[in-house]
């Protein structure tokens, strides 16, 4: 078998890039060792960046986001009992975000890629890249019990942080910085319409906590726990009452509960490996840095790594320029090192800090309260939230508009 690009991974990055290079005329193959009712179930994030919404519309899958997505026109920030509420539009120049479930987005992609898109193959675990450092790169896979070969003329590896794409990198040609959280999130989905319009990011006494939502009916919410901890020493009753001490604030406000369908622990950390290229080998998306969720990064950042690819494909096979391949990961990681920082800053500044004391504490006061009260300050933490712009020398183009 053989393609011009093969993609290792049917997450959002791998379905989007290959959804792109077919709308450029670029034939190309995408890997996944699971099968479809696995990939389409995962649980991942939901709140979309302007520039995701924007390319997820011009590649043709924006029908059922535009329908059924929650178009957000800020956050609610809570701290000694108090709201703020964070005005994107009015900070950014009209920029929202929209809630729209991983989940939702791999149905809408894999749906286009099966009906007129290049292969999709389900099942296929690459269990090598090989020769990446030359001009003819190959993945090796694993289907139906057979062991096959995939000839490329590039690979993209989209496959997380355990895939076989980042183990290709010889030995002392990549570097990983890497930050482990001292506390973790405990997760619930709940059958209960949402308690707010907008995402709420609390800090109370007992820690942080957050409202989220997957549909009007459906909520989803988090709670920081303790590293080590198991979902199953939470009852769904301890659970509420904590969530309802932390969101307490002084006026007429009150958390609805409701049946709570799923629960998991999801530790905190970040990761950034450098570069995100090697030969004709390129990293995107979680194979090459993960971000805590608290700012809402991880999907727009593997998005953004794709938009990037997409144009440096597109600009070779139109001109036969490999100027934007070749800068891929610098300027994808000038992007990856903000929205890192931008996510350690909104951690740092609302969780609890287990080996932190009381001058900690007012440190993480100070910076609320200048958010809340600084024009400046509020604008910031908007324009990273709705998602900072791709460097304007790459911009998108009438043929590539993304």
């Amino acid at each position: 078998m053989r393609t011009t690009v093969g993609i290792i991974g049917a997450g959002p990055a791998g379905l989007l890039l290959a959804r792109l290079l077919h709308r450029t005329g670029i034939d190309c193959v995408v890997l996944e060792s699971r099968t479809r009712p696995y990939v389409e179930r995962r649980q991942r994030a939901g709140m979309l960046e302007q520039g995701t919404v924007d390319v997820l519309r011009a590649c043709g899958a924006g029908a059922r986001l535009d329908a059924e997505g929650l178009i957000h026109q800020g956050i609610e920030l809570r701290f000694e009992r108090e709201r703020h509420h964070i005005d994107f539009p009015g900070l950014t120049g009209g920029r929202t975000v929209t809630i729209y479930a991983q989940t939702e987005i791999v149905k809408d992609l894999v749906a286009l890629q099966l009906d007129d898109g290049p292969p999709l193959l389900f099942e296929a675990e690459a269990i090598a890249v090989e020769s990446p450092g030359s001009a003819s790169p190959a993945v090796r896979f694993v289907r139906g019990g057979r062991e096959q070969v995939l000839a490329c003329d590039w690979v993209v590896g989209c496959d997380g942080g355990h895939g076989v794409a980042r183990a290709a990198f010889p030995a002392g040609t990549g570097r990983t910085y890497a930050h482990e959280y001292p506390y973790s999130w405990l997760g619930i989905l709940a059958d209960v319409p949402p308690s707010c319009e907008e995402l709420v990011y609390a800090r109370g006494a007992g820690g942080f906590a957050l409202h989220s939502m997957r549909s009007p009916s459906v909520s989803r919410l988090y709670l920081q726990v303790p590293n080590g901890t198991e979902a199953g020493d939470w009852p769904d009753e301890r659970v509420w009452d904590e969530l309802a001490s932390r969101f307490a604030v002084d006026g007429d406000w009150r958390l609805e509960r409701g049946p709570v369908t799923d629960k998991s622990v999801t530790p905190m950390r970040s990761w950034v490996h450098e570069p995100m290229r090697h030969g004709r080998l390129f990293l995107a998306g979680d194979a090459a840095h993960i971000v805590p969720p608290t700012g809402a990064k991880g999907l727009n950042l593997a998005v953004s790594d794709v938009r990037l690819l997409a144009r440096g494909f597109a600009a070779l096979h139109r001109h036969g320029s490999t100027e934007l391949l070749d800068r891929y990961s610098e300027l994808a990681l000038e992007r990856v090192w903000q929205a890192t920082r931008f996510s350690y800053d909104m951690t740092r500044m609302l969780h609890a800090q287990p080996d932190g004391d009381a001058f900690d504490r007012q440190m993480q006061l100070a910076r609320l309260r200048r958010i809340t009260a600084s024009r400046s300050a509020a604008a910031e933490l908007a324009a990273n939230y709705t998602g900072l712009p791709l460097p304007d020398d790459v911009a998108g183009t009438a043929e590539s508009p993304w």
